[in-house]
């Protein structure tokens, strides 16, 4: 039997040479971890090279792993353990479905440990993932939670005038625990602490950057804009939009009978991205904020949290990916607002936006990537030209300066993501697959890049600064 078709669906699995009776924490903490996320498989009998090796005794492996997990772990997680033959060699397949009673934890030498996954290790829940991780078992999402700040100290005229302004109706006191802002008894919860005008969240905040070039790099002038805003959610939303917009330059063309506008970054695709960062981010991550770092040829937008079940957007179909919420209460709030559609079709909105303009972007197209703890969305500008664009010549947008800008590009989202698949730089650069190849085998024969491991789980490495020297 095939090995890939014994891990079948499963995006998380890990292989175990042999069964260590005595160190059953090394096996237990992905039992741990994969329940506590969105589940996996053990192989045992395969080496790390996935080389079958086989097990001397199946039948006792299996009586003792069932039986391990009944007396180490709390609570006991769902588990389906098959024996299988593999090139004639017997090998066992432990199944771990996710949880609903999370956290999992690991009961032994003294020790009651939960784990979670991050890449392909299981690594121990620090404390913010505890919280979540209770919150989950627990069916109760924060932004319902009370929170520690009293109601009464709250001004909400956002709210009133932006409801008033978007819908044509009066916010009504009734409405505040309609709404989820207030519970039954009046409480104050964490969604009305969010969205109250002078928002006593601190961690909730957006930091807005106009970087000066493709990098973060220092230089003579390192940012042209940046600003960090505080406040309502409400606020926050139209604060980082309007940064946007005012460093954002606008062009048209002309056609026949009409005008075709050309915007750096399409005007819904900005609205979407924002309100999915700030809805959807882990508010018990209360070191990190949200962060836009506009570029000249792309923004990003970062917030904490990654997707709710743990999978990786980025091996998703962004057109089809169900709706999860995070923040279930704040996003009520803004699909109210008709800031957002209650379905969560935000992703399918960005792509579409940018299908608009397909006969100006080059090819490029919205990037969504997601880490355990994180979320990234790239919009590349759709007026940004590198070399071999549209019969310019080399250079950026009129085309008028050397032929470095492909080089820098590349080199820029290397730089933000030493991961990045040679797909997502063609995505992100609007190149054709062709030259980016070109350039990057440029790159690597110049000594500028190195590629260290294979295509999926490799890295790039920079070497050394680019310069035009490199290119001749």
């Amino acid at each position: 039997m095939d090995i890939k078709k014994l891990i079948g669906e499963a995006t998380e699995y890990d292989k175990k040479e042999m069964l260590e009776y005595k160190k059953p924490k090394s096996w237990l903490k992905s039992v741990s971890a994969f329940a506590n996320g969105m589940g996996g498989k053990l192989l045992f009998g395969i080496d790390d090279d996935g080389e079958v090796v086989g097990l001397a005794d199946c039948e006792k492996d299996c009586e003792v792993i069932s039986e391990t997990i009944k007396t180490k772990m709390d609570p006991i997680p769902e588990i389906h353990l098959v024996p299988e033959t593999v090139d004639g060699k017997k090998i066992i397949v432990l199944t771990v479905f996710s949880g609903k009673e999370t956290p999992y934890y690991y009961v032994g030498d003294g020790n009651r440990q939960a784990f979670v996954r991050i890449g392909n290790e299981s690594v121990i829940a620090d404390r913010t993932a505890i919280r979540r991780l209770v919150l989950k078992g627990a069916g109760i999402p924060y932004d319902s939670l009370t929170s520690p700040f009293e109601y009464k100290n709250m001004a909400f005229t956002k709210l009133r005038s932006v409801c008033k302004q978007r819908t044509h109706n009066e916010f009504l006191d009734t409405d505040y625990e309609s709404w989820g802002i207030i519970n039954e008894n009046g409480e104050l919860t964490n969604a009305g602490a969010l969205i109250a005008d002078e928002s006593p969240v601190r961690h909730s905040r957006v930091f807005c950057t106009r970087w000066n070039g493709l990098t973060k790099a220092p230089g003579l002038m390192d940012a042209i804009d940046d600003a960090e805003f505080s406040g309502s959610l409400i606020s926050l939303l139209q604060e980082a939009t309007a940064f946007v917009a005012r460093n954002s330059k606008k062009a048209w063309k002309k056609l026949p009978d009409d005008r075709q506008e050309m915007p750096e970054y399409p005007e819904r695709a900005v609205l979407e991205s924002c309100v999915n960062a700030l809805i959807h981010r882990d508010y018990l991550d209360y070191g990190s904020e949200v962060h836009i770092d506009m570029f000249d040829d792309r923004l990003e937008i970062y917030s904490p949290g990654g997707m709710m079940d743990g999978t990786m957007v980025q091996n998703l179909d962004v057109l089809n990916v169900p709706s999860r919420r995070r923040n279930p209460v704040i996003a009520d709030i803004f699909n109210r607002l008709r800031y957002m559609d209650r379905r969560g079709s935000g992703f399918k909105k960005i792509v579409e936006d940018y299908q608009m303009y397909a006969n100006v972007s080059n090819g490029a197209m919205p990037v969504f990537k997601s880490e355990l703890s994180s979320f990234f969305i790239t919009l590349p500008n759709l007026q940004y030209v590198v070399k071999g664009q549209d019969g310019t010549k080399d250079g950026t947008k009129d085309g008028t300066k050397d032929g470095t800008k492909a080089f820098e590009a590349i080199l820029s989202h290397i730089s933000n993501d030493p991961r990045v698949t040679i797909d997502e730089l063609v995505t992100l650069t609007g190149i054709s697959r062709r030259q980016v190849l070109r350039y990057v085998k440029e790159l690597t024969e110049d000594e500028v890049i190195r590629r260290d491991g294979g295509r999926k789980l490799g890295k790039w490495v920079i070497l050394k600064e680019y310069s035009t020297k490199d290119s001749e």
